[in-house]
């Protein structure tokens, strides 16, 4: 294993130089073949490539783990009521610890990051009135149009009402 470990990253070193397959500092590494070389190297890339996945699966347990004890501690005092005191230390009401609240907030929000748990914003572009945007085919009319965005109340000429210098012919 240590044998197979030193040659992909002898291999490795090499490609990263841009040393062809065929080059004998890449046959002299024991490969039969340039096609065993290359199987060699996907190899290589896909066990560094499952390793990178597992020391990331690793983190984001351990971060999952950690957000678990916080969230533990801030829970109680989130979520159940404390007693309000007057000047005089006489109970006048009950009510939540809103900084814990939002503690919890930030700790939910950083847990759904990590995990991937929220949904991608969708963003959509439009043209003037919300419709669609109008391209043209002139560096003049794509001018226009990136001088005009976001500004609904200027006009962007379009093709349809531009004369063509063909139709003149």
């Amino acid at each position: 294993m240590a044998q197979v470990a030193d040659r992909r990253r002898q291999l490795v070193a090499l490609r990263r130089q841009g040393v062809r397959y065929d080059d004998n500092r890449i046959m002299s590494l024991g490969y039969s073949s340039t096609n065993a070389a290359r199987r060699d190297l996907i190899r290589a890339l896909e066990q560094a490539r499952d390793e990178q996945a597992a020391e990331v699966s690793v983190y984001r347990q351990e971060e999952n783990e950690r957000l678990d004890a916080l969230l533990e501690a801030a829970w109680p005092r989130a979520t159940q009521p404390s007693p309000v005191l007057n000047k005089d230390g006489d109970v006048i009401g009950e009510e939540l610890d809103m900084r814990a609240v939002d503690t919890v907030l930030r700790l939910m929000d950083r847990r759904a990051k990590l995990n991937g748990l929220d949904m991608p914003a969708k963003s959509e572009l439009s043209g003037p009135d919300g419709g669609a945007i109008p391209l043209g085919n002139t560096l003049a009319e794509l001018t226009s149009l990136i001088s005009t965005a976001g500004d609904p109340d200027n006009a962007v000429s379009t093709p349809a009402e531009e004369p063509d210098d063909d139709s003149h012919s």
